[in-house]
């Protein structure tokens, strides 16, 4: 199960960095857009690590409060429940 899980990761945050170039490159060339609520939902679902180093790497969305701030917080939070699950205690 560790294992699988340790796999997910790794996958949604190299798809998530790479959409987050992706999204960049659109942006660079005028073109069609990834919707912000992807990229959010993107980092929500495990990808948070892959999402921050798209924005530090390709300076993107980083005046953009909700990703300026709700990136790092939802990664402090995903650390938080890993370490909280690693560790055995129960979450209410």
């Amino acid at each position: 199960m560790a294992e699988t899980l340790l796999y997910y990761l790794i996958a949604i945050n190299i798809v998530t960095f790479i959409v987050y170039g992706i999204d960049k490159v659109k942006a660079m060339k005028g073109k069609w857009r990834i919707p912000e609520a992807t990229l959010l939902l993107l980092a929500i679902i495990g990808g948070s690590v892959g999402a921050w180093l798209g924005m530090k790497t390709w300076h993107h969305k980083t005046m953009h409060k909700k990703f300026k701030y709700g990136l790092p917080l939802i990664l402090l939070a995903q650390i938080a429940l890993i370490a909280l699950t690693s560790s055995g205690l129960q979450i209410p």
